[in-house]
């Protein structure tokens, strides 16, 4: 196997992302569908305690991923991220099959995201199929990825400002109706009346775990930070300073923006392709207010699809280093962006065409669950690698105070982390909405570890290390 640090000088990824760059990339990766319109639907199904319960538990969740991925991405910063780690520390099965694991997830959460902004472009082309929309976005999103990764840092850094932005905006509005302070047409200000006790949990809380795919399909993108180590400078500072920062702000926005929606309309008026964003802002009489939300809605959106097709490249192109893909996807261009492997990955994103011949909320719902196991299995996957290299580290004679960053309260942090995800993966196995999802997840999962096992792992002989250098 090639390793990363053999690889030829004009076959790498230049470290072009500043801090400013990686912080908002990450950020901006979580502010989309999963905020904009699925926040919605995960009020509808599990009510208001529910949803505030599954988010906060979500949380929870995604910094035990988060500190286990920082530790990892600042003792060894290189692209590919968590599928190397996982090859390092657990076995080149896992790496391998993690890898292919997330980059299929990753791309049909590009695909989720294309099918969602299709379906917001009805608010102004009511006669257009959302089909076309879909491949329109698919056009201009590969354009953009073709740039040098500088360019696309700096274009998201922009889309994502302005998600954060109007996220603020719509708190203020939104607690000022709550309160009063604004009049809302044909309503009374509720004050916190929707959140009275007896209705916070209408379907129960079992319901709770059954819609943690929603939440963690929601904070997916987080893990952007780990992918993006390769090309970041000086990240040994910048990745624990991103992790620090993010992980709070995530999970306010998510939580206030549940307080606000669950506060002002009643679960049962909340679904899933009418946004319950740009219905406020209508009602508190904010000029313009459907199609100015409706914008920032849609390039919020676009903005996740370009982060996830950034994160899908490069893990393709990582993988291909290592002998796990096929030599063509790690070439890259004179703008050092790997093509070929952008172009497979859109392929998967060409998905969201199936709004052609089906319901687009089914598409929607379909290729959201796949995302979401998905990115539950390998966030396992990271804390199982954290909790391997760990022990590698030490046993090989390495210092704890060596490490720059470190994971607090272990191993207990990354062994609750894979307890919870799994919890989370039993749970849905009693959903049939998402059984099936469940079925074909574990189902590709356990095909790779038998295609690597039977066809590449003579081919790939790979040395396991305990410390790999950094890549310059």
């Amino acid at each position: 196997m090639t390793k990363m640090s053999d690889q030829p000088a004009d076959n790498l990824l230049k470290r072009s992302m500043k801090s400013r760059h990686l912080f908002m990339l990450s950020l901006g990766g979580v502010i989309g569908t999963g905020l904009f319109l699925n926040a919605g639907y995960t009020i509808n199904q599990a009510g208001a305690g529910g949803a505030l319960l599954g988010y906060l538990f979500g949380g929870l969740i995604l910094y035990m991923v988060m500190v286990c991925l920082g530790e990892l991405a600042v003792h060894m910063p290189v692209t590919g991220s968590f599928q190397t780690y996982a090859t390092r520390y657990i076995s080149p099965t896992a790496g391998f099959s993690l890898g292919w694991m997330y980059f299929v997830g990753s791309a049909a959460t590009a695909g989720v995201e294309f099918t969602a902004a299709g379906i917001l472009m009805q608010h102004w082309f009511p006669n257009v199929p959302i089909w076309i929309w879909c491949l329109a976005f698919v056009a201009l999103l590969f354009s953009l990825n073709a740039l040098s990764t500088r360019g696309f840092a700096e274009a998201e850094f922009w889309f994502a400002g302005i998600k954060v932005v109007a996220v603020i905006l719509f708190l203020v509005i939104g607690f000022a109706a709550i309160f009063g302070f604004i009049p809302m047409e044909d309503r009374t200000t509720p004050f916190l009346t929707n959140l009275a006790p007896t209705g916070l949990f209408p379907a129960g809380i079992a319901i709770v775990f059954v819609t943690m795919m929603n939440v963690i399909f929601s904070y997916q993108g987080s893990e952007l930070v780990g992918i993006a180590a390769g090309e970041t400078e000086n990240p040994e500072k910048n990745i624990p300073k991103a992790i620090r920062t993010i992980i709070f702000r995530i999970v306010v926005f998510y939580i206030a923006s549940i307080i606000v929606l669950s506060a002002i309309f009643p679960a049962s008026e909340l679904g899933l392709l009418a946004s319950p964003f740009v219905t406020l802002m209508e009602i508190a009489g904010v000029p313009y207010a459907a199609g100015i939300m409706n914008f920032v809605i849609l390039t919020a959106i676009l903005s996740v699809g370009n982060s996830c097709l950034y994160a899908s490249t490069r893990l393709l192109w990582a993988m291909s280093n290592e002998g796990m893909a096929p030599k063509v996807f790690g070439r890259l261009s004179k703008r050092k962006v790997p093509l070929n492997a952008l172009i497979f990955t859109m392929t998967f994103s060409l998905l969201s065409l199936l709004t052609s011949v089906m319901e687009a909320e089914a598409v929607f719902v379909l290729l959201m669950s796949i995302a979401g196991i998905s990115v539950t299995i390998s966030w396992m996957g990271i804390a199982t690698s954290q909790l391997m290299f760990r022990r590698h580290y030490l046993k090989a004679g390495g210092k704890l105070e060596d490490l720059k960053y470190k994971v607090p309260f272990y191993p207990y942090v990354p062994l609750f982390c894979i307890a919870f995800c799994l919890l989370i993966l039993v749970f849905l196995a009693f959903d049939p909405t998402q059984r099936i999802g469940l079925y074909y997840g574990v189902g590709f999962l356990v095909a790779c570890m038998l295609f690597y096992k039977f066809r590449l792992e003579k081919k790939n002989k790979i040395i396991v290390e305990t410390k790999v250098e950094p890549v310059n």
